[in-house]
């Protein structure tokens, strides 16, 4: 290749022979890169192997046609970094996702043109799920309760260049939705956290964010007090913290509204699932007929179905893969908890009914 634009070309193959120079005016206009193509110029190429680089917007239809150009190999790569750092998150976007959560996402993304009815179907399912809109919620709430959070560090007992230095701090957005789960735990963090400050000092911290979102989870792992004083845990569906303390009229409106919709949302999938029949709802049993038994046993089968939704699970087991996040850890730990509850449920009906009906294998009267 010369420096300005031509190509020197020799039949493959051969080191020696004849040549031609193409002018850079046809190479401009006819000649790829042979490394890099997109998916749509890649259709019939073969390759010894891809490496393909995988979006959140990318479509099954291009991620089939990449993956399957390499004769030996085929590598996905996932991007889960915005492009700008600086750039504040959007409602709807997934601070939370992992690459299997994205390519999940890229299979149901289908490029095909749809009907009218069609795409009213998909449009509802992507911005009604809980995924999505738990992604809003979450979104809102980190920018309603910023300046709360950081009053708090400030006044945690922190120097004041600590206090910038956490709040600046990258790790301040999940420091953030650490205390939003522990307030929801119904801890005290006016007092929790200069108590956690005070425990060990900074000098060799490099990121004083990280290592206060580190002793603040350890901390708040279980709702505050014990025994019959133990609260419940506000979650918005079983899983979603709910964010208290936000006085902006708009934003909390915006939350009320997030909240009623994934309420909504976990009720109508969980009716689906069980007027369909759906595999993985074998798994909670008989439902009892008592009517206090009746909604323990559907609240927590919402949990189950509000996992399922927000993490996209459409194994037949109820809480499909493990989970890889540590958000989806503490939310696949609620789930189980959850199932574990509904199956002493239908274990209660079931023993129950086993004790009405009658014995078939008694001993009969003698004659």
């Amino acid at each position: 290749v010369g420096d300005d634009g031509t190509i020197k070309a020799r039949r493959r193959g051969r080191r020696f022979g004849g040549s031609i120079v193409l002018p850079a005016s046809y190479v401009a206009e006819h000649v790829d890169l042979g490394y890099a193509v997109t998916a749509y110029r890649a259709q019939g190429i073969t390759t010894d192997s891809t490496h393909v680089l995988v979006e959140p917007t990318s479509t099954r239809e291009t991620f089939y046609v990449a993956m399957t150009r390499g004769r030996h190999a085929n590598h996905a790569y996932v991007t889960l970094d915005r492009a700008d750092d600086h750039a504040q998150l959007h409602p709807g976007d997934d601070p939370h996702a992992t690459a299997r959560s994205v390519l999940y996402g890229v299979l149901q993304h289908s490029g095909a043109e749809l009907s009218a009815h069609e795409t009213i179907v998909a449009e509802q399912e992507q911005w009604g799920s809980i995924a999505q809109l738990a992604a809003e919620y979450e979104t809102i709430a980190a920018a309603a309760q910023h300046d709360r959070w950081a009053a708090l560090i400030r006044c945690s007992g922190l120097s004041d260049e600590q206090a910038e230095s956490a709040i600046e701090s990258e790790a301040f957005g999940p420091l953030a939705a650490e205390l939003r789960r522990a307030e929801a735990n119904h801890h005290n963090l006016d007092a929790l956290l200069p108590r956690l400050v005070a425990a060990r000092g900074f000098d060799d911290a490099d990121d004083i964010a990280a290592v206060l979102h580190y002793r603040v989870e350890r901390a708040t792992g279980r709702p505050a007090g014990s025994g019959r004083t133990r609260k419940p845990t506000r979650l918005i569906a079983g899983l979603i913290p709910q964010a208290h303390g936000v006085i902006d009229v708009e934003m909390r409106a915006a939350l009320d509204e997030r909240e009623e919709l994934i309420a909504a949302r976990a009720d109508a999938v969980l009716d689906g699932a069980l007027a369909e029949s759906v595999p993985w709802t074998k798994a909670l049993g008989t439902r009892p007929t008592e009517p206090r038994r009746a909604a323990a046993w559907r609240k927590s089968a919402r949990v189950i179905a509000a996992y399922r939704d927000r993490y996209r699970v459409t194994d037949d087991t109820p809480l499909g893969a493990p989970p890889e996040s540590a958000v989806q850890k503490i939310d696949a730990a609620r789930a189980r908890a959850a199932l574990d509850r509904v199956r002493v449920a239908a274990e209660t009906v079931d023993d129950a009914h086993a004790a009405r009906s009658p014995s078939r294998g008694g001993p009969s009267r003698a004659m």
